[in-house]
């Protein structure tokens, strides 16, 4: 059994994923909270004693990290003892955070793919650029590394995984779809870091279409859907990081990510990009000073953090999979409704990273009791889905399930008729 966790980050997620540890402390232990800015981390600890979100007495200690300088996070998570580390910091600190668990020996988790401050939307398989370059090393060192375990990425590749094992003999088509029915009450704000949420958008975005890539121009193609409480919303095709993995692993022809955006926003993100003020490429002002457009951009947006005491409204993700059971054709929605004001009620967050902390710590929490601590590195897809569904049931993020026997919550232990303990029992055998 791991325990002892160290968050990487002090974000809105960061936020979220504190929350849900120091609700579970009992199976994870000790939590420690890092980033560059104390006082951040500080804040989420008070937060979580506000709330009493502690499940039994135990440390809850924050800490200054550069978590790019590799020796340093070592020495952290040596000093605290931490077996599980939760990277919810920024994108580009994934390879350093990584390279610090192999060397520790600590379980490594993340919410998003890596990326390169200098490079947007790269060569899809984009996780083949970094990530899984560090396969073997984290096979050498029997060390536990779970890719993009947020929402999407991490929860979708469970719906994903959970279709093509127990609801389909062969799987045609997964559409992803992302949809925010929400509210925030600002001009203009993203629900996420706005450097990395401006990033995903402002190049070439990718689909896996008949078991080939293909390059789309973002915007370029809408579709409406009709989804469970929020109803009829329009979305777009885009790229996004569980393409890039689940295209490679599940042997399905066509998977393509949709996203819900609303006409201001598009208006707005246009105004910017064709102004160059989403440039990830430095520029030099009048008075010789050198700044990155988009960095610029995201110090007059407001913390996405700030946006969760007004936030109205509900979330829509999910994973619908078209393929045929038995001869006939069958389609399967799998999916989460989230609801910003009880999340707020509940942790102090909006639902953008309530969905994306609470897989993660799902996911700890799978490695901490031995259930996904596998000694090598995988997304989620590659894992048993039943576990971490059923454990998200109790923990705020239930899956429901729309087929031609109706709606209902996704229940493994009465779908598959397998419980997780008999899993557990039998995976040690």
């Amino acid at each position: 059994m791991k325990r002892n966790v160290l968050i990487i980050g002090a974000g809105g997620v960061a936020h979220v994923v504190a929350h849900k540890c120091a609700q579970n402390n009992a199976l994870l232990g000790n939590i420690h909270i890092a980033s560059r800015t104390l006082a951040k981390c500080q804040a989420i600890i008070d937060s979580i004693e506000d709330k009493g979100s502690m499940q039994q007495p135990g440390q809850l200690k924050a800490h200054a990290l550069d978590a790019m300088d590799v020796e340093a996070t070592k020495f952290l998570i040596r000093a605290t003892r931490s077996q599980i580390v939760i990277n919810v910091g920024s994108p580009f600190l994934n390879m350093s955070v990584l390279a610090a668990c192999i060397d520790t020996g600590a379980a490594y988790l993340d919410t998003a793919i890596h990326e390169d401050p200098a490079k947007v939307c790269e060569t899809p398989p984009w996780y083949a650029n970094y990530e899984w370059k560090r396969r073997e090393a984290c096979k050498d060192a029997r060390v536990t590394a779970v890719l993009g375990v947020g929402f999407d990425p991490g929860v979708v590749n469970a719906y994903a995984r959970y279709a093509v094992d127990h609801c389909f003999d062969q799987v045609e088509s997964i559409d992803i779809i992302d949809i925010n029915a929400g509210s925030h009450g600002r001009y203009f704000a993203t629900n996420f870091d706005p450097e990395i949420n401006f990033r995903e958008f402002t190049s070439t975005v990718w689909s896996w279409e008949d078991n080939a890539w293909k390059a789309n121009a973002m915007f370029e193609h809408r579709k409406e859907w009709d989804l469970p409480v929020v109803g009829k919303s329009a979305a777009y095709l885009t790229g996004h990081d569980e393409l890039h993995s689940m295209s490679q692993t599940l042997g399905v022809p066509n998977i393509r990510f949709w996203m819900g955006f609303g006409e201001h926003y598009i208006n707005v993100f246009n105004v910017l990009k064709n102004l160059g003020l989403l440039s990830e490429k430095p520029v030099r002002t009048a008075r010789g000073q050198e700044v990155v457009p988009l960095e610029v951009v995201k110090a007059v947006l407001p913390d996405p953090a700030s946006l969760a005491p007004n936030y109205t409204g509900k979330t829509c993700i999910g994973d619908l999979i078209k393929g045929t059971r038995n001869g006939q054709a069958r389609e399967v929605l799998l999916y989460n409704v989230c609801d910003h004001e009880a999340c707020y009620r509940e942790v102090g967050s909006q639902a953008i990273s309530y969905t994306a902390g609470v897989p993660a710590v799902a996911a700890a929490m799978l490695i901490a009791d031995g259930t996904w601590d596998i000694g090598e590195m995988a997304n989620v897809e590659e894992l048993d889905p039943l576990p971490f569904i059923q454990l998200m049931n109790g923990m705020g993020l239930p899956t429901r399930i729309r087929d031609a026997a109706g709606d209902r919550l996704l229940d493994p232990e009465r779908e598959v008729g397998f419980s997780r303990e008999q899993r557990k029992t039998a995976s040690a055998r």
